[in-house]
């Protein structure tokens, strides 16, 4: 079956355009539903969002859809994915709902749904859902339409869980952190729960106005974050995404560290402790080749799957490793959740810091990393990457690389791009065949 709503990371576009409609929305809270209205128990599912100004339209909707059902809705007001994923299970729902396009800008939105167990949707309940979409909505009798209720202390019960990750024997006193939440659904929490630690926080991206998510804040531009940790001395700075399931790090001399450093970092810290299960981690097609070579000369081994998180995971349970992610900066730990969680990633970073008595610029560079050049080339419509012509010069890069470095080609599953990355130990040689690609994809 062809998907027409659901792309790698659930369903995602421009708000008021199709698919990002309320009606479509309201469609969705009505079929995800009925889908999981399994038993005889009173059904329940939590709903959380990030600060876009559409999360009060989206969230309404699916209000109206989950009740109109039969279901019952718990609503989180602006919360993290990984928090909806927890809270899910923790209250034994049988049904989690993210409303957040994650680094995208205000004007996106999106919904990521969690079965009762707190882990993403597989494909087969996806097309299940997608199903129903194109059928009438099964709508409950008058006496045995949801309820829905607001809870009031999301907040605090996500902190505690979060901070229960961090080693309890440690404290980050005398540690300056700048975090930087993306105007996003973690503004509240992780300045609140790195305070709570004992840190010295120094807050950016704190102020949503339903507009300003992930503008020039945040893991995808983390400049500003660069330019406070240096100017105010901190140790080390943390940036989130919209939706606080994404990690970026900046050390103390402004440096980016990268998703592929941290996992690295955390998964030889888990190896020195034993708790590292699996042999290794789980990381996509677009990890750098350093890590895999840094793995190996520990005596582990880098299982690679296609991009999204939700596949990492997969192959994290099948793998058994407990440790996964992507070089963009989302870190699955399997130990403490179902899903990437920034803020826990996070704290897992700091434990290491605090610990290692290091600075951050010494102890995140895990690896010289090979170089690699990913590029992202819009088009308009049609499949580009099906043409004779950008075939030819795919075909060529491939031999030109063979034995030296890889190419990754891909089409996104949230944006009309395609993702182009390359990566050998020739720099040059990477660039060259990067804008080759590149130029075929745009001339089409």
């Amino acid at each position: 079956m062809t998907r027409k709503f659901f792309g790698t990371d659930g369903i995602r576009g421009l708000t008021n355009s199709a698919p990002m409609t309320a009606e479509t929305a309201l469609k969705v809270g009505q079929a995800a539903g009925a889908h999981f209205l399994r038993g005889d128990h009173r059904h329940r599912v939590v709903i959380g969002k990030d600060t876009r100004l559409s999360g009060y339209m989206m969230e309404s909707a699916m209000v109206a859809g989950f009740t109109s059902v039969g279901m019952d809705v718990v609503l989180l007001g602006p919360m993290p994915t990984p928090a909806v994923a927890m809270l899910t299970r923790s209250m034994r729902a049988d049904l989690g709902v993210m409303i957040s396009a994650s680094h995208n800008p205000f004007a996106d939105n999106g919904i990521k749904l969690f079965g009762p167990d707190g882990y993403k949707l597989s494909d087969e309940d996806e097309l299940a859902i997608e199903a129903r979409l194109e059928q009438e909505p099964e709508l409950a009798r008058p006496e045995l339409i949801g309820r829905a209720k607001r809870i009031d202390d999301a907040r605090g019960r996500y902190i505690h869980f979060a901070k229960a990750t961090f080693p309890e024997q440690l404290r980050l006193d005398g540690l300056k952190v700048v975090v930087d939440c993306a105007n996003g659904a973690a503004y509240h929490v992780a300045p609140e729960a790195l305070w709570e630690l004992g840190a010295e926080v120094i807050p950016l991206g704190v102020k949503p106005n339903g507009t300003n998510i992930n503008d020039k804040v945040g893991s995808t531009y983390p400049q500003v974050m660069q330019e406070t940790v240096v100017g105010s001395g901190a140790h080390i700075g943390l940036a989130l995404d919209g939706d606080a399931d994404r990690l970026i790090v900046v050390d103390e001399t402004g440096t980016t560290i990268d998703g592929d450093q941290l996992m690295a970092l955390i998964a030889l810290d888990q190896k020195r402790r034993g708790t590292l299960r699996g042999g290794g981690l789980v990381a996509t097609v677009m990890s750098n080749l350093g890590l895999e070579r840094k793995l190996a000369a520990e005596g582990l081994e880098l299982h690679r799957t296609t991009v999204g998180d939700r596949y990492v995971l997969e192959g994290m349970r099948e793998k058994g490793c407990n440790v996964g992610g992507e070089q963009s900066g989302h870190i699955i730990l399997a130990d403490h959740a179902t899903t990437g969680d920034g803020l826990v990633a996070g704290l897992q970073v700091l434990a290491a810091l605090v610990e290692a008595g290091k600075p951050a610029s010494e102890l995140l560079r895990q690896f010289e990393p090979v170089p690699q050049l990913l590029r992202n080339v819009r088009f308009k419509g049609g499949a580009p990457l099906e043409t004779d012509r950008v075939k030819q010069v795919i075909a060529e890069a491939e031999r030109d690389l063979d034995g030296n470095g890889r190419l990754v080609i891909r089409k996104s599953g949230t944006e009309p791009l395609i993702r182009v990355m390359a990566e050998s130990d020739d720099a040059a040689q990477v660039e060259a065949v990067v804008a080759r690609i590149c130029d075929a994809v745009a001339s089409v």
